[in-house]
């Protein structure tokens, strides 16, 4: 019941929308400080820039007060361990992911002197020739596929990772294994399904089972983890591009679909094992802000002291100040 009591007093911090400490709105006055491109469209320089500071957030000291965590990003990588049964197969599953996105971005602006925005992994483009993508050029990228060994080129070669679904204490090694195959889930004829559905729930269903699963299940390895697949530091160039989807889908009928929530809060699944931790309770579900097993746009999305908390309605238009981005 302890890791249940600290969740729920995580929810019933402080729910603060947080903006940037910078902010810039275009000329309609909307916020887009954050100009997030596709990796294949950085230049050498920016890509390096961005390696960089994931290299620079495994280097930091921790600092949440949890004696197990080696680094910070210990610290982000557990933000996703800790809920999982809360963030997967559930109606927060976009909106928790988006401000998660959000969370990893500023704190490589703010901490690691990052000066770019989270850039994305256009996956699409990739469908016949996985292995040949510019994400995993060793010189400029996040290095190749291992065939389910530990990493051995690029910049996260031998990278040590600590947390698993079971433990905060592992020392094992990013690992890949790619699948052309699951892979093809990304593939246009599936976006374009995705993108034609008409309500949230039907959106973040497909968008799940097709490009979300193809990006997982096709590199493999650490990020076939449902749990700890933000250990691969290509997790996040992932989940923005999956974000992008979203946002497009929004974009088509923003007006009605700003306000587009729904789903249920508890999932079908159980994905998590730590601390005993399985299913979500009235524990948690309690202090979600929604009626039972119901997403609303009151719901909480709990960052785990990464950031302040948000709701899902804080989240919905990427434009606002608390995301404060743009996909170009």
């Amino acid at each position: 019941m302890r890791f249940l009591n600290l969740f729920a007093a995580g929810l019933l911090s402080a729910t603060l929308t947080a903006a940037a400490p910078y902010v810039k709105r275009n000329e309609t006055g909307i916020c887009t400080t954050n100009k997030r491109k596709a990796w294949q469209n950085l230049s050498d320089e920016e890509k390096a820039e961005y390696i960089d500071a994931e290299l620079c957030l495994m280097n930091l000291p921790p600092k949440l007060g949890y004696n197990w965590a080696k680094n910070r990003w210990d610290e982000v990588v557990y933000g996703h361990v800790v809920q999982s049964n809360v963030i997967h197969d559930v109606g927060a599953f976009l909106p928790w992911h988006r401000l998660y996105m959000r969370a990893h971005e500023y704190i490589l602006q703010t901490e690691c002197n990052y000066t770019g925005a989270q850039p994305y992994w256009e996956e699409v483009l990739d469908v016949d020739d996985l292995a040949g993508s510019v994400v995993f050029d060793p010189e400029t990228g996040f290095g190749g596929n291992s065939n389910g060994s530990c990493v051995t080129d690029g910049p996260f070669t031998q990278l040590q990772l600590h947390i698993t679904q079971y433990t905060n204490y592992a020392n094992y090694c990013l690992t890949r294994d790619f699948s052309t195959t699951i892979y093809q889930g990304a593939n246009q004829t599936h976006l374009d399904e995705c993108y034609a559905s008409t309500t949230y729930e039907e959106a973040w269903m497909c968008y799940v089972s097709s490009p979300h699963t193809a990006g997982h299940g096709g590199v493999g390895g650490t990020m076939l983890d449902v749990v700890a697949s933000p250990s691969d530091p290509l997790f996040f160039l992932h989940h923005t591009n999956l974000d992008r989807l979203w946002w497009e889908w929004q974009q088509a009928n923003l007006s009605a679909r700003l306000t587009d929530i729904s789903g249920r809060n508890v999932p079908r699944t159980s994905y998590l094992a730590q601390n005993n931790f399985t299913y979500p309770g009235p524990e948690i579900l309690d202090y979600d802000g929604d009626p039972y097993n119901v997403t609303t746009l009151n719901h909480t999305l709990w960052m785990v002291d990464l950031i302040p908390n948000a709701t899902i309605a804080d989240v919905m238009d990427l434009r606002g100040e608390l995301i404060c981005a743009e996909y170009v």
